[in-house]
């Protein structure tokens, strides 16, 4: 079973929720944690691998031949990023916005584009136990993780038990992150913020149709927007986990919550629910 944890924004326990679903099947069976957050990967916090395996990805960007160019805009109107302009001077490419897809040097009449390649990050697989993990690491400045996550998913051990941290938000990056998913773990928190944010996801898993639920972090029973919208549209609440200072600070600590017995019936549950464990 492949299971992706996100949520709608940053900082409403994404991370929580998929390292200690990790600590607790770990005790039972083989498990591999890919941390697909590759803007700020933090899982490893939690656990310390050492990582035996890296390797840096690269993206190809066109690059042009003036002598051959006649500037007739083909590679332009056909680069849906916008990351390729025809001025009068010449074809300005912008490498920022380029997604590599190579579209540009396949449609050029005159064979004037070539591809060369630029790092865009690396990714690391480790280690422990039961436990095998991979991240990915964004380099700075950086648009797009989604190349990155395509190549860590890939080359991962592909075990088949499987948790992904998403990227939070819903952007391209999160898609891959979701593709061949079989459940979607959707994390968010008792504000009006984390509401708004949570449908967004909510959306895009129903359209790429994944089974889901939700699990509502910091959860303050006085907010019920959230739990009436869930009933209406007959979503599950996985779980609630509680406003407390206490798991704040194992957090903050680099602790994982699970290993507190009273914590760790809320995981339990979680995996119960989602039929992973009986």
């Amino acid at each position: 079973m492949k299971i992706a944890v996100l949520s709608g924004k940053g900082g409403v326990g994404k991370t929580l929720v998929s390292t200690n679903l990790t600590n607790i099947l770990s005790k039972y069976t083989k498990i591999e944690l890919l941390d697909c957050d590759v803007e700020e990967p933090n899982s490893n916090i939690f656990f310390n691998f050492e990582f035996n395996k890296k390797e840096k990805i690269n993206l190809l960007v066109p690059e042009i031949d003036n002598q051959k160019c006649t500037k007739c805009g083909l590679c332009a109107d056909s680069c849906q990023f916008g990351a390729i302009n025809v001025f009068n001077h010449g074809v300005m490419v912008f490498n920022s916005l380029c997604h590599g897809c190579g579209v540009c040097s396949i449609v050029c009449p005159h064979e004037a584009i070539s591809e060369k390649e630029k790092s865009i990050g690396t990714i690391e697989y480790g280690q422990k136990n039961n436990i095998y993990f991979g991240q990915g690491l964004l380099n700075i400045g950086e648009p797009s993780g989604v190349k990155i996550i395509r190549t860590l998913k890939k080359h991962s051990k592909n075990i088949n038990l499987q948790i992904l941290d998403a990227p939070p938000g819903a952007s391209c990056s999160v898609v891959e992150t979701l593709k061949n998913m079989n459940y979607a773990i959707i994390v968010t928190e008792s504000t009006p913020f984390g509401f708004h944010d949570m449908k967004s996801v909510i959306e895009i898993c129903q359209k790429m149709g994944l089974k889901m639920g939700i699990i509502i972090n910091r959860y303050d029973k006085d907010y019920t927007e959230i739990e009436e919208y869930l009933n209406k549209n007959n979503i599950e609440i996985l779980e609630k986990i509680p406003f407390s200072k206490e798991i704040a600070l194992m957090y903050s600590k680099g602790e994982l919550i699970s290993q507190n017995d009273k914590y760790k019936i809320i995981f339990q549950n979680i995996l119960n629910k989602i039929g992973v464990v009986q």
